[in-house]
């Protein structure tokens, strides 16, 4: 059935979308759907289209990529296509399967980053109450983590070292996300459980609860996450990279006002991690386009 309503897509135009659409299920998420998102998107669905064609029904797609590259606005885009094509969608943000909620797990990285450089300066040696005494004030001062401060005080590369050595180990891991939940879904979508629970998750500690969604008619489930390309994620037919570089990343957060703290050493650091993951995986996408609106080969990624 799904390759029968794939085939029937030829001499493809992008429709127009109207108030119709649908949306990722984060709470609370504002999508806004801008000319870069739409010219991305358009390059992506044909290609899709083919990868598509693969298989016979039930099929997941990860839109992955840094924080605010544009991985929701573009899961719509190209779920609202396939449902013009009258191929059934659904898309699962995977920002409601964190272990805490937001506020607690921005504080769990920084604690993270804190605790393990601590020890890391303890095993250097090079720590004492004077060092000890600097080094909180560089903790209100949220200088601890910014490279520039090591020509200030030298010791601090042991602390930053074993920090991000620890913090490495944290973002994106089982740690920090609950993949066995999504595997979970993944698994019931694809043996075709006509019914699902999916988690909701606010910004709040009541904000949590699960709403049955109707999967009996879905053909294609789409996960738009920063972690879609994750080795701890399973069941992904088609993976999709946004590319996009820590600047690139860090700038689109600050026009959104994504957090307080954008311009931090601390969210510098943690988006070049998360970049590093990114590329990491990047061998595994099925298609990937870059931040400007180029189509990128993965083996020559």
């Amino acid at each position: 059935m799904l390759k029968e309503k794939l085939e029937k897509i030829v001499n493809w135009k992008p429709p127009l979308l109207g108030a119709e659409m649908i949306f990722g299920d984060m709470p609370g998420d504002k999508i806004k759907i801008g000319e870069d998102h739409l010219l991305k998107a358009e390059k992506i669905f044909p290609i899709l289209v083919e990868e598509l064609k693969n298989y016979d029904n039930k099929v997941v797609v990860s839109v992955f990529g840094g924080s605010g590259v544009g991985k929701s606005e573009i899961a719509s885009l190209l779920a609202n296509y396939l449902i013009k094509e009258n191929i059934k969608s659904y898309i699962i943000s995977g920002d409601n399967y964190p272990r805490r909620i937001p506020l607690y797990n921005d504080a769990e990285r920084l604690s993270v980053f804190r605790a393990n450089g601590l020890r890391g300066l303890l095993d250097s040696g090079c720590y004492n109450e004077e060092v000890q005494k600097k080094l909180e004030e560089y903790w209100q001062k949220e200088t601890d983590c910014n490279p520039e401060t090591v020509l200030e005080s030298c010791w601090l590369k042991y602390y930053q070292k074993a920090g991000r050595e620890a913090l490495t180990k944290y973002l994106g891991t089982c740690k920090e996300q609950n993949y066995d939940e999504i595997n979970d879904i993944i698994a019931k979508f694809k043996d075709g459980k006509e019914k699902i629970w999916l988690k909701r998750m606010g910004r709040t500690e009541e904000a949590r609860w699960y709403s049955e969604i109707d999967f009996s008619d879905i053909e294609v489930l789409f996960i738009e996450w920063t972690h879609g390309g994750s080795i701890y994620l399973e069941g992904i037919d088609i993976p999709i990279l946004l590319n996009s570089t820590p600047q690139e990343t860090k700038e689109h957060r600050r026009l959104r006002a994504r957090d307080g703290k954008t311009d931090s050493a601390f969210t510098t650091m943690v988006l070049e991690i998360e970049q590093a993951k990114l590329d990491s995986v990047a061998k595994n996408a099925k298609i990937i386009i870059s931040k400007t609106n180029k189509l990128l080969n993965a083996e020559d990624f």
